[in-house]
């Protein structure tokens, strides 16, 4: 079992794993050094992190599906209005996948399949909440569902980066959106 980080060390890496979002996304063959440099941090501290740059990859793969499953959890997909869970899941994703810059990253990549599947499996159970309680048709494609809800939160990040928007209003127009589409078919 792993040790949880110091609080100077959960720092250290959130400095060092938000610098690598940031640089290599403007520059995919940026070094570590500049990485560092951006984290404010010594080019050994992030080579102790890190032993190569596909571990920092890694890395941040792992970080992108923790935070997913933080937004998971706070939505209370499972005992949440299913309504109120799909708006804060909206919300939740918008605000996480927004602050996502660097898109070479893709968690399938690595060995990650639980957590993957975790996150689908939960928001399939959402989609399923939705259907049994009316607020989509009950004979969904739920699979179809849930690949336009991501397409649509897709457009509504791609929305606040121009607009400015808050997350709260676009996940509204995704809920609403989506909920308008599928309570019909």
């Amino acid at each position: 079992m792993t040790r949880p980080l110091r609080a100077d060390s959960e720092r250290t890496m959130r400095a060092i794993l938000d610098a690598a979002n940031q640089v290599l996304a403007e520059n995919p063959a940026a070094t570590l050094q500049q990485i560092a440099d951006a984290a404010g941090v010594a080019r050994t501290t992030v080579h102790r992190r890190f032993a190569s740059r596909e571990a920092l990859m890694e890395a941040l793969a792992l970080d992108m599906l923790a935070q997913l499953e933080a937004v998971i959890d706070d939505s209370r997909p499972e005992t949440a209005p299913p309504l109120v869970a799909l708006h804060e899941l909206s919300a939740g994703y918008i605000t996480v996948k927004g602050r996502w810059r660097l898109t070479d990253v893709h968690p399938t990549e690595f060995e990650h399949g639980e957590a993957i599947e975790r996150i689908k499996a939960r928001n399939r159970a959402l989609f399923q909440r939705l259907a049994d309680t009316g607020t989509i048709a009950p004979d969904t494609d739920l699979e179809w569902a849930v690949r336009v809800f991501f397409a649509l939160l897709h457009e509504a990040i791609e929305r606040r980066a121009v607009t400015g928007n808050s997350p709260d209003t676009l996940a509204a127009l995704v809920t609403s959106t989506l909920v308008g589409g599928l309570r019909g078919m």
